[in-house]
């Protein structure tokens, strides 16, 4: 479990959840970083890291944030969207810390408290220009919703205190049991309740509330499993 300078305790269960949303972002924008970051003040802390090839930001590791030049400073100093497409070609960020680790490009959202205060943010960055559709930035929206919401249960939680902490995990219960859905384990199409397949990135920008269970769609049955999907 983790803490921030709020004191709030982010259980191991909600962690792995943030983790599903950083790996599935990251191979989503296909990118080699998505990244769930915490104020620890005066630090920012890579909470939730995504595992995808060319990574270099690992879980638990800090740096001092204010006055840093870092992407995620700006974020939450202005608690609002930053899109940096090419750091190299901009003279604001050419000479940023995030740069030298090949991460020259960056779009990320702040994630905040219910009482205002910022929790920490969640972002994407690249190894090369990337411009980073509206598609791309809705979806990162949703993601942070949902995370958000994850810590207003937590927050809740923790004033109300022990005698209500039933009452909350009923409501998370509830939560996870109206998102349940299936994506296929090889192209990452999604299946909704009327037996449709859509792509991936369509489905989680209509439905940020939605949870993965694995299967295989008949193209991918077909193609990875010849004659099974007769059978």
């Amino acid at each position: 479990m983790k803490t921030n300078d709020t004191k709030l305790v982010v259980p191991s269960s909600i962690l792995t959840a943030w983790q599903e949303i950083v790996d599935t972002l990251a191979e989503v924008f296909r990118v080699p970083a998505a990244l769930v970051m915490i104020l620890n003040d005066p630090d920012i802390e890579v909470l939730i890291s995504s595992r995808s090839e060319g990574n270099p930001y690992t879980p638990g590791s800090k740096e001092h944030l204010w006055d840093s030049g870092l992407y995620c400073e700006r974020v939450i100093k202005t608690r609002d969207r930053l899109l940096i497409p090419d750091a190299l070609a901009d003279p604001e960020w050419e000479s940023n810390p995030d740069v030298k680790l090949n991460m020259v490009s960056y779009l990320g959202l702040p994630v905040m408290m219910p009482d205002g205060r910022p929790f920490g943010t969640i972002c994407v960055l690249d190894n090369k220009k990337n411009e980073y559709s509206s598609v791309f930035e809705k979806l990162l929206s949703k993601f942070r919703d949902f995370i958000q919401w994850d810590i207003e249960i937590l927050y809740v939680n923790k004033e109300l205190g022990d005698e209500n902490r039933r009452l909350i995990d009923y409501l998370r219960e509830l939560q996870t049991l109206r998102g349940m859905i299936s994506i296929c384990a090889s192209c990452k199409s999604v299946l909704d309740d009327q037996g449709n397949w859509h792509p991936i990135e369509e489905y989680l920008i209509r439905h940020p509330e939605a949870k993965f269970s694995h299967g295989l769609c008949p193209r991918c049955m077909n193609k990875l499993y010849p004659g099974m999907s007769e059978e």
